[in-house]
């Protein structure tokens, strides 16, 4: 019990130096006051009781702790790098797995890359012959992530943009994948397959109808426009109805954009997602060749 009393005074003495510091709002303070006089009452001690302090402050006690512990922190968080075997083993495994591409084994191909990059994590080619697989699965929201993962690794790896392009490309993110061809093309400016992706993509993007017309288009935004016109929301424009009749015309005209955003968004979540897709700021695409 000893024992326990000292380490109890020294929390004590810690907690009346913040007290002391004056950093601390008057209800900090309060909150202190309470915990001291819990602290005395629960192990039967007070600040009278000199003999139970020791040489060392709590501060300095915690401080000591924190260097014996960094350095286990430090090591225990550093991944351990490859040995020359799973080296080996990884390209064994991705060489298997290019092999099963070629017999349109697609999900065999995954797992075999999943197994190289568990052994080898950071090499950028495992996550890009992956993508190739996953796109071959329709998993492009996969090939996008594995893609950005290669593209991490290696910056400079044009085969990951291009495949980045073409997984964004069958999402129909075709202004971002404009984007991924052109980086992929200038680090390969002579690669054709870039050069046509690129061009096919640029033309999706000009065929694209903008968001208004696609909003006109909706047969909910064609009953919302007849509905104005015909009075079924209130009177649009003039009427005579009055000094305040223009302005109820705007809270009516409000209100049913509300209600008819509100239903678009139950009805069709997919138009709003479209929309906000193609008024989104461009982000980049990728590319269609071999495997590494």
């Amino acid at each position: 019990m000893t024992d326990n009393k000292r380490l109890a005074y020294s929390i004590i003495q810690f907690l009346r130096d913040q007290l002391q510091s004056g950093d601390l709002t008057s209800d900090a303070q309060e909150s202190l006051e309470v915990a001291i006089q819990c602290l005395e009452t629960a192990f039967g001690i007070s600040t009278d009781n000199e003999d139970l302090a020791v040489s060392r402050t709590l501060p300095e006690i915690f401080a000591d702790a924190v260097k014996e512990e960094i350095p286990n922190v430090i090591v225990d968080s550093v991944p351990n790098s490859p040995t020359v075997e799973d080296i080996a083993k990884a390209e064994q495994l991705k060489t298997e797995g290019n092999e099963q591409m070629k017999v349109e084994n697609y999900q065999c191909a995954v797992d075999y890359y999943t197994k190289a990059i568990e052994l080898n994590p950071s090499n950028a080619v495992y996550y890009c012959n992956r993508a190739a697989a996953l796109s071959k699965l329709g998993n492009y929201t996969g090939a996008v992530q594995d893609c950005e993962k290669a593209i991490a690794f290696d910056p400079s790896y044009s085969k990951a943009y291009g495949r980045m392009g073409l997984a964004l490309a069958s999402l129909n993110k075709y202004s971002d994948a404009v984007s991924y061809y052109k980086k992929a093309l200038e680090l390969d400016p002579d690669n054709e397959s870039y050069k046509a992706n690129l061009s096919v993509a640029e033309q999706k993007v000009k065929d694209a109808p903008s968001p208004a017309s696609s909003l006109m288009q909706n047969s909910q935004v064609q009953q919302l426009m007849s509905g104005m016109m015909s009075g079924s929301y209130g009177p649009v424009g003039g009427g005579g109805a009055g000094p305040g009749a223009g302005a109820n015309d705007i809270a009516g005209l409000i209100q049913a954009g509300q209600q008819f955003a509100q239903q678009m968004q139950q009805q069709n979540p997919e138009l709003i997602e479209q929309l906000r897709s193609q008024i989104r700021s461009r982000t980049p695409s990728a590319s269609n060749e071999e495997q590494s």
